[in-house]
């Protein structure tokens, strides 16, 4: 099932051993490479820790509430996760970023994606178009196969060409 990301904001990450909440989700760690949510950032209520990471092979389960894990004990400092030493690096963060085409055309602002709670991949990205390209006010959304790059300052998503042919039939 697809879920939005704000509603992984501020969820709270509950231990199965003790039954208790351990930490709230902060922010998700997101791998621009394949688009993959890696982990997330979190803040551990027993040390007030900003800086631990929930990688998402750690989640038992996703609840109505938060997500189940074993135990406080899979909660991991960046600095040991060797393998993702890059993506940590990387600090990707795609909201507010502008979406642009391949050609440089600017498409809007990404204000929410949607992410597959089963592998954790953004499946789609939305964006916000300026009141001026866009009476409605409704969002553009983007399948993650028209996504090319993911980087700090913004999203390169595919050109859409629209071919039409020069010698088209006339009408009879």
């Amino acid at each position: 099932m697809l879920r939005l990301s704000l509603t992984f904001s501020e969820l709270p990450i509950l231990s199965l051993r003790t039954g208790t909440e351990v930490a709230l989700i902060k922010r998700p760690l997101i791998n621009p490479d394949n688009l993959k949510i890696e982990g997330f950032y979190v803040e551990d209520l027993f040390d007030k820790k900003l800086d631990l990471i929930l990688l998402t092979q750690d989640i038992r389960e996703i609840l109505i509430n938060g997500f189940a894990i074993n135990d406080h004990e899979v909660l991991t400092h960046p600095s040991e996760l060797h393998r993702l030493k890059k993506v940590i690096e990387n600090n990707i963060n795609p909201i507010s970023k502008p979406v642009i085409t391949e050609s440089k055309k600017r498409l809007g602002k990404l204000t929410e994606f949607a992410v597959d709670d089963q592998s954790f991949y953004i499946q789609k990205i939305y964006v916000s178009q300026s009141i001026l390209k866009n009476i409605t006010g409704a969002s553009l959304i983007l399948d993650r196969n028209q996504i090319v790059d993911v980087t700090n300052s913004s999203v390169v998503v595919k050109d859409n060409h629209v071919m039409v042919s020069a010698s088209a039939p006339q009408p009879a």
